[in-house]
């Protein structure tokens, strides 16, 4: 099959054979196809675009470049969920022990944070003594045991998107429908669950900045999961601002425990009982719902299914209730982690500096750039611009005003946390210059845009 053919029809927007998507993907993770033609291919995608057939058939291929996870093992219906990535978006330390506290399995695999965006796996890390690396036998015995574990990518799933991700990475290819749906719902059937819930992000601090935009992927992701027999959906929620008040890795894990307490971020509460509540529906806990009055009214302000209201329902039973919060500590414990630190945050890594910064005038906080924060955290020492960059699990920023809140001159706007001084005056400075002000209130912006079930 010629390549140069194929590419050639890709930058003139044709739809290619299956054997011929099949023919780039597959060529280009066995060696056989350059860097310099797959980079050609990549960037007629993203001038052109792509059929959701060709789409679909990429994804596919991807999936089966290299191990798809058998969770066959595994009793009950297993539900994974995906986050496009965000500031402070520390929701599956939460979602995950509310829906197996519940009785949904949750086998899942995450990953490291890159640029601006946190990864769980990060955070996870950050409890002393836990384990994100399992054998395939331990990792389901683990769920078999007690309902959820969490592990690191493994090393041989989905190299096709290993390899074009990195290549995207380099060529400016990043910012395209088709190879962002392909790279995250590839992983995501290859790792086996039979559900899957998505939490689309929407704003400046994510890779889909409009509501129509980040509608779009999220029906194209819920498009390829039907496709591929997985029961999907998607919540639409806003990056405009971080979600919660802390950005980082320790500082997040803190932040989860308080909302799995009872208590935290009222805006982190409501994604995380929205997402769980998706999940237990999805796994079927939430099956044939008594039609209550006060059902049928969450379901409509929320804009979803009874069955999602009563998932939601569960979701909070779960968190008020104390069960979630003894979920999480069985699976640290079951990890190799400190359960001790819901207790005691001193047990987990400690910065060396911390820094206040306070309001130089009063008003209204008027914007909280995500992107702004997001990169001020990366640079405190808590992200990497290379994958191989070492992290500060201690470092990060805790935000004390956000859109909408009064400020009144030398009020505490936030606190940045770091090991070296010089990481954190520039996070300092970049996180100042993300705050906006003004003499009105505003409101803050819409948490859940919308949902596609």
């Amino acid at each position: 099959m010629n390549v140069v053919d194929i590419i050639t029809k890709q930058k003139n927007g044709e739809t290619l054979a299956k054997e011929e998507v099949a023919c780039m993907i597959e060529g280009f993770t066995d060696g056989s196809i350059p860097d310099y033609q797959m980079s050609a291919f990549l960037m007629a995608v993203v001038l052109k675009g792509m059929s959701r057939e060709n789409i679909i058939y990429m994804t596919e291929v991807m999936r089966d470049s290299g191990d798809v996870m058998d969770l066959s093992g595994i009793n009950g219906i297993k539900v994974d969920k995906h986050s496009t990535g965000g500031v402070g978006d520390k929701t599956t330390l939460i979602v995950a022990p509310v829906a197996a506290a519940a009785g949904v399995p949750i086998a899942k695999m995450s990953g490291r944070g890159l640029g601006f965006t946190g990864g769980t796996v990060d955070k996870l890390e950050s409890i002393p003594g836990f384990r994100t690396a399992m054998g395939k036998e331990e990792f389901i015995g683990a769920v078999n045991d007690i309902g959820i574990a969490v592990i690191g990518q493994t090393g041989n799933l989905v190299p096709a998107d290993k390899k074009i991700y990195a290549l995207r990475d380099v060529t400016g290819t990043t910012e395209s429908l088709a190879l962002i749906t392909s790279s995250i719902m590839s992983k995501k059937l290859a790792a086996g669950s039979d559900a899957i819930v998505l939490d689309v992000k929407c704003g400046r601090g994510a890779f889909m900045k409009t509501l129509p935009e980040a509608e779009e992927l999220a029906r194209l992701m819920t498009d390829i999961g039907k496709a591929a027999g997985r029961n999907t959906m998607a919540i639409i929620s806003d990056m405009n601002q971080p979600l919660g008040r802390a950005a980082g890795n320790a500082p997040e894990v803190q932040e989860a425990i308080d909302v799995l307490k009872g208590g935290g971020p009222e805006d982190v509460r409501k994604l995380s009982v929205t997402l769980a509540g998706a999940m237990i529906a999805a796994g079927g806990i939430a099956d044939e719902p008594e039609q209550t009055d006060m059902r049928k009214q969450t379901a409509r302000d929320e804009g979803c299914s009874q069955k999602f209201a009563k998932g939601m329902e569960i979701a909070e039973e779960m968190l008020t209730g104390g069960k979630a919060l003894a979920k999480f500590r069985e699976f640290v414990k079951a990890q190799g982690g400190d359960p001790e630190i819901t207790d005691d945050y001193s047990l987990m890594k400690q910065p060396s500096h911390r820094l206040e910064i306070r309001a130089e005038q009063r008003g209204y906080v008027e914007g909280v750039d995500a992107l702004g924060i997001g990169l001020a955290v990366q640079h405190t020492g808590a992200g990497r611009e290379r994958k191989e960059d070492p992290i500060d699990m201690s470092a990060g920023i805790v935000l004390n005003k956000k859109i909408g809140d009064r400020v009144e001159k030398g009020e505490l706007l936030f606190t940045v946390y770091a090991d070296d001084e010089i990481r954190l005056e520039k996070g300092a400075e970049e996180a100042k210059a993300a705050f906006r002000f003004g003499e009105n209130i505003v409101a803050a912006p819409d948490l859940i845009k919308a949902v596609i079930e």
